[in-house]
């Protein structure tokens, strides 16, 4: 069992209709036929969202996203129209808003892997694979690759896992042509978004990205971009391969969660626990320095 420890309702406000409340993300729709994204400071960890919010967060993954997108722009276009409020909406939606047009979305996690760790770890150290690619000997945790891969998952329900599945499965889902463009692309904006984080001390381990087509029939960036929610950064002068290393992102609450401090058995049926103040602080300053090491600019 998981899910929403418990499903906050969603936000009305007049001229937007509801459609999903995700992990992270309230999707509306306008009456313009844009969607209208709110990030917000919602906390995910083990397939459950939590009790508790980490301040500012929303703000940071929309932040980041926006700056990325900016970064980006020559490689893939992106979804995003404007960030002004909609008429009506609360104050509170203010730098964690997005209206963006609508895509028809690939159903595809397009994940990108500098580095080894996490799902392509654990595939790794079986079948010294990961969605089928051969890797080589000898490889650990944190290894860097031999040359980056596009490791694809399948998306999952809020609650379950994304499933990592082979490129010929991509083709089969998507047609040839797609899984070519979405492979092509992945790896380009990879790799652009690596060698930014690199000037910035930071390695860009692993990335998910979400595409889909617009009414043109092009292929466009959605949801979010290289933030620490989707993405795995760590500091580049503490990198050690062999080890877990530290990251800028929810690691905190993570290891607080299997930590005896939190009595939680996260195989069990019983939901998380609410986050002591301290690891909220924690993780909200972690978020915070990622996106003033990234952008260069100070978090107000």
């Amino acid at each position: 069992m998981s899910g929403f420890v418990e499903k906050p309702e969603p936000v009305q406000v007049p001229g937007l209709v509801h459609l999903h409340t995700g992990k992270v993300r309230d999707l509306y729709s306008d009456g313009d036929g844009n969607l209208v994204m709110v990030a917000s400071d919602r906390m995910s960890a083990y397939d459950w969202v939590l009790p508790t919010e980490i301040p500012d967060k929303g703000r940071v993954l929309t932040q980041l996203s926006l700056w990325w997108f900016d970064q980006l722009r020559d490689l893939v276009p992106n979804h995003v129209i404007g960030t002004d409020l909609p008429a009506g909406a609360p104050a509170d939606w203010a730098g964690r808003t997005l209206v963006c047009k609508s895509l028809d979305m690939v159903p595809v996690e397009c994940v990108a892997r500098g580095y080894l760790t996490g799902s392509g770890l654990a595939e790794y150290e079986k079948t010294r694979t990961v969605c089928g690619l051969a890797l080589p000997e000898g490889l650990v945790d944190g290894s860097e690759l031999p040359a980056p891969i596009f490791t694809p998952a399948a998306k999952a329900a809020v609650g379950e896992h994304d499933e990592n599945v082979s490129y010929e499965e991509v083709a089969r889902t998507t047609g040839a042509e797609t899984a070519a463009l979405l492979r092509q692309t992945t790896l380009a904006v990879y790799g652009r978004a690596r060698d930014i984080a690199r000037e910035r001390g930071i390695i860009l381990a692993d990335t998910k990205f979400e595409f889909g087509f617009d009414g043109d029939g092009t292929l466009v960036a959605g949801d979010e971009v290289l933030t620490p929610d989707s993405s795995r950064f760590w500091p580049a002068d503490q990198w050690e391969p062999g080890r877990a290393q530290p990251s800028y992102d929810k690691q905190f609450v993570r290891d607080w969660l299997t930590s005896p401090a939190s009595g939680w058995d996260r195989r069990g049926e019983l939901p998380p626990p609410a986050l002591p103040q301290e690891v909220v602080e924690q993780t909200s300053a972690k978020y915070i320095e990622a996106y003033e090491r990234l952008t260069g600019l100070a978090w107000t």
